[in-house]
């Protein structure tokens, strides 16, 4: 058919379907942002089969067909040369999209420009093959040449082949390799239909075409020379890869929460992996006994490297004696023994004490290095570090119990003490406690337990904390069971101390002043077991004297011999008089020079305040002492009670 039709509208339809195959892989490609590397390659390979195969099948179609008149037709060659076109242009645009994903890997400001002029030049050479210039002509060439130029600098972008290990790394080159060969078989197709004479439209006569070629040829013969040249690295950095995760591993043991076990388990395969070797065990010296971990190794063969060892060095860090730091060349060395020929022992330290040691092991001799005696101290001190963690992650735990359990303690203290104090038409209290620690152990208690008589107790457990207030419990049941039965204060204080002498720890005791106050006859009736001595304000005398009486603190003797060392004395008071009772806190309170407030101040401000009401007397003796102490802190558990008759 002879038809006056131009070449122009051909060369727009290619035009365009090169243009839309760009933005189709352009799209897939970026849609699939998670895909690693060889994905990519992945996709170029799969690509270049699919289209390869059905080239061949074209190939075969002319082999079969090549007596007949049929493949010598115009029609039929420009109908299959055609679908070799687009086979062609899909393979090359869709390995175009993946070089650049690849090449602007880690991409800078000065390459993007540098790409987007070499799109910018391959969207110029296709308008450019409008004009139906041929390779002959001299602007096809320098067309050629700027597209070239455009793509020797940009084939040296390859900072992606550093990141693939060892295994992906023999991927890309066989994926690469196979693109190269892609590229020919479609060279050499494209020549044997140009070699026909009878194309509407020859691909050689394209700039973008060759421009194109030149470009993927060149990108894939360099990244698999450079892929070539990094793989004697590519085992060097995987190693060094593993020897960081496993050093993070050993640093986030604390924060995952693992145990002493989990941290040593971690150390023990990390240092094996790091220095390649066959065999290893580590010890550690414990509170319940020695922790072992054994990889690969059997007790006896333990013994037999034990010694087998030469190195003074090396059994002082086995034996836990090391006392001083040692150079990591000391710490390899080789060995004499059937099995392993070299060893590495590294001391586990915590808060500067050694406390066990990690010992490596290899079938080759010399095989440790100094560079690897490094990283495996590392490991260890990053280990020590987590140990000691776990350590101060423990007391933490346990001083958080121990306020935890002082703060109940605190609470059932408070409620021991009294909460309401007696105040009627016989007699008014004040009364204020203060403990040294979280919990104290003074106490004191009074209880009418029958009209117009009232047990009146106060006292003083040895040490201080919860141990101390626990006592105090006792000591308060003690005192509500004695006090109901109407005991004298003599006998309240020989029972009182039969019954503390079976529960009380052999080193504790407690000293108490007990009341037995008879308000119907105005009368004291005391018995002091080791305490200090009360003080009694007369107010018709005006006079303050201390109620004396001997006495020794409960469970210091535990036998009837106790009844020898027990007294009672009497006072008869008056309106207005005032008793105070303390405890030895008050008196041993110090000051910054280290003097004590002592029995005579306290005296001197008792008698300052001993007229005015309970609480002013209280008050009083509380401010006096405080500018005494000034900021000193009293040390001792202190308790004031007083009581004033009516």
């Amino acid at each position: 058919m002879k038809v006056d039709f131009s070449n122009f509208f051909p060369q727009l339809c290619f035009t365009g379907f090169v243009l839309s195959t760009f933005a189709y892989y352009r799209y897939m490609i970026t849609k699939a942002d998670t895909l690693n590397f060889t994905d990519l390659l992945w996709k170029v390979f799969i690509t270049g089969l699919i289209t390869t195969l059905i080239s061949l099948a074209i190939r075969l179609f002319f082999t079969i067909f090549a007596q007949s008149t049929l493949v010598e037709s115009p029609l039929t060659v420009n109908f299959f040369y055609s679908i070799l076109v687009g086979l062609v242009v899909i393979f090359m645009v869709s390995t175009l999209v993946v070089w650049k994903r690849l090449i602007l890997y880690q991409k800078s400001k000065n390459l993007l420009q540098l790409w987007s002029f070499f799109e910018i030049a391959l969207v110029g050479s296709l308008l450019f093959d409008f004009f139906g210039l041929t390779y002959f002509d001299a602007n096809f060439r320098v067309a050629l040449v700027i597209l070239g130029c455009f793509s020797i600098i940009l084939v040296f972008n390859l900072k992606w082949v550093a990141y693939l290990n060892f295994k992906q790394k023999w991927k890309g080159i066989l994926f690469i390799l196979l693109s190269a060969i892609y590229l020919y078989h479609f060279l050499f197709s494209l020549l044997n239909f140009s070699e026909t004479d009878v194309l509407v439209i020859d691909l050689f006569d394209r700039v973008f075409i060759w421009g194109l070629f030149i470009f993927l040829f060149l990108y894939a013969v360099i990244s698999i020379l450079v892929t070539l040249f990094n793989l004697p690295t590519s085992s060097v950095f995987e190693q060094k890869l593993k020897e960081a995760l496993d050093f993070q591993k050993l640093s986030q043991s604390i924060p995952r929460g693992e145990t002493r076990d989990q941290t040593y388990e971690i150390l023990l395969e990390s240092s094996m992996s790091a220095v390649f070797a066959d065999a290893a065990w580590l010890e550690v010296k414990e509170e319940n006994g020695t922790n072992q971990v054994i990889r690969n190794l059997k007790a006896e063969e333990i013994k037999e490297i034990k010694s087998a060892i030469k190195s003074d060095t090396i059994t002082s860090i086995i034996d836990l004696k090391l006392k001083s730091e040692v150079s990591p060349g000391k710490m390899a060395d080789d060995l004499k023994h059937t099995k392993f020929k070299s060893i590495i022992a590294l001391p586990i330290l915590v808060q500067n004490e050694q406390v066990g040691y990690i010992v490596l092991l290899n079938e080759v001799s010399e095989a440790f290095n100094r560079e690897m005696v490094n990283i495996i101290t590392t490991f260890v001190n990053q280990a020590s570090i987590s140990l000691e963690n776990l350590s101060l992650i423990k007391e933490s735990i346990e001083n958080e119990r121990y306020k935890e359990q002082l703060k109940i303690a605190k609470n059932v203290q408070k409620s021991l003490l009294p909460t309401s104090l007696i105040n009627n038409n016989h007699l008014v209290m004040a009364a204020f406690s203060m403990a040294a620690d979280e919990v104290g152990g003074d106490y004191y208690d009074i209880l009418e337990y029958q009209d117009n008589r009232f047990g009146l107790i106060i006292g003083d457990v040895s040490g201080k904390g919860t141990s101390a207030a626990f006592q105090m419990a006792q000591m308060k049941g003690i005192f509500h069971s004695l006090a109901n039965q109407g005991l004298t204060p003599e006998d309240f204080n020989i029972k009182a101390n039969i019954a503390l002498s079976q529960c009380l720890e052999k080193t504790s005791f407690i000293t108490v002043t007990y009341f037995d106050i008879n308000t119907e006859k105005s009368i004291l009736h005391f018995s002091r077991a080791g305490h200090c001595p009360s003080l009694f304000y007369c107010k018709s005398e005006d006079t303050v004297d201390y109620l004396k009486c001997d006495g020794m603190g409960l469970g210091i003797v535990r036998n009837s011999s106790y009844s020898d060392y027990v007294h009672r004395n009497t006072v008869s008071y008056h309106a207005g008089d005032t008793l105070l009772l303390y405890t030895d806190g008050i008196t041993e309170a110090k000051n910054s020079d280290g003097e004590q407030f002592g029995d005579g101040r306290l005296k001197k401000s008792f008698t300052t305040h001993a007229s005015k009401t309970p609480d002013q007397v209280k008050e009083g003796i509380k401010r006096d002492l405080a500018d005494f102490i000034g900021e000193m802190i009293i040390d001792d558990d202190y308790t004031l009670v007083v009581v004033q008759f009516k």
